[in-house]
């Protein structure tokens, strides 16, 4: 019987079981996949995006199929900090797999108070910081859209907190290495990409947009080829590991990030439409290193030839 290969990925003194995260707003508080899934099996789960009071979110409709992926507009919903903390955290914390807050704040003010608010809770590996959010004091401004205002969230964040930082960056930017470099500079321990890209849809029966919000985050199969791109170009320019993210469906689309130097994946869009995509992804990994006679993933990662 052929020895399974070595699957484990460290991301910043954190160590992964395998290198296949779930992506913050796809994958609920994970409860929600406990009979869908194998939660113990996932290389860590990035919950829900975390704000310090409840939010509602955005009005329907919130989401909008494309002929390759998918618009949203949820609008950051979720149960607020105190919420979070009394009735998500126990089923998390029982489970054999690490668990990563995704906060996102409307001023740097908020940002901060969540990470020292949850630096207080045990159990949580690290924070996962939405930099893509409008900056409410600088004309709705997103944080992450330049390198300045994003190091000012991160600075912030980390002076109020001692767990891993993960940063994850937007990609409605001009010059991401810019945007990675400037987030590392100003504390981050890895860095995880693509949030969305701001797209809309419009009916044309109606001549109205077909999400409330106008605009949403495009995810899914059609931001792959971008995403790749971005992560390889944040890889040559930081030394803290990168998290891939974006149009990952199958083991062959991880397998890309991780060969482009991607230390870790994010399967976000692929849980809508297979519950089991995270399991079917793992497996596929653990063959595709069979078939080619690797024992460690770790052979793999940034292997990429240019």
């Amino acid at each position: 019987m052929r020895k399974r290969p070595h699957v484990r990925v460290n991301i910043g003194g954190i160590e992964l079981k395998n290198p296949v995260m779930t992506a913050s707003g796809t994958f609920g508080y994970a409860r929600e996949f406990e009979h869908l899934v194998d939660l113990n099996r996932l290389g860590a789960i990035i919950v829900k995006g975390l704000s310090l009071e409840p939010a509602k979110g955005n009005p329907p409709q919130r989401i909008v199929e494309t002929r390759c992926g998918m618009l949203n507009a949820i609008g950051l919903e979720n149960v607020g900090l105190a919420a979070f903390v009394k009735e998500k955290i126990p089923f998390l914390a029982q489970l054999a797999t690490p668990f990563f807050v995704n906060i996102y704040g409307k001023t740097i003010a908020e940002y901060a108070e969540l990470a020292a608010r949850l630096d207080d809770v045990k159990d949580i590996a690290g924070i996962e910081v939405n930099i893509s959010c409008p900056n409410v004091k600088s004309g709705g401004m997103a944080f992450g859209a330049y390198p300045e205002s994003a190091s000012e969230v991160v600075r912030a964040v980390r002076e109020k907190t001692t767990r891993h930082l993960m940063v994850k960056l937007s990609p409605n930017v001009t010059d991401i290495a810019a945007v990675a470099r400037s987030v590392e500079a100003a504390g981050a321990d890895s860095i995880s990409l693509i949030n969305t890209i701001t797209g809309m849809a419009v009916d044309i029966e109606t001549r109205r947009p077909k999400l409330a919000n106008v605009t949403g985050g495009l995810s899914g199969p059609a931001i792959k080829p971008i995403a790749l791109r971005m992560v390889w170009q944040v890889v040559q320019n930081v030394k803290i590991p990168v998290i891939g993210i974006g149009g990952i469906m199958t083991a062959e689309d991880a397998l890309e990030f991780l060969i482009a130097g991607a230390v870790a994946v994010q399967v976000g869009t692929a849980n809508f439409i297979n519950p089991q995509a995270t399991m079917d992804i793992i497996e596929g990994i653990e063959s595709y290193l069979i078939a080619k006679k690797i024992a460690d993933i770790s052979d793999i990662i940034g292997s990429l030839e240019v």
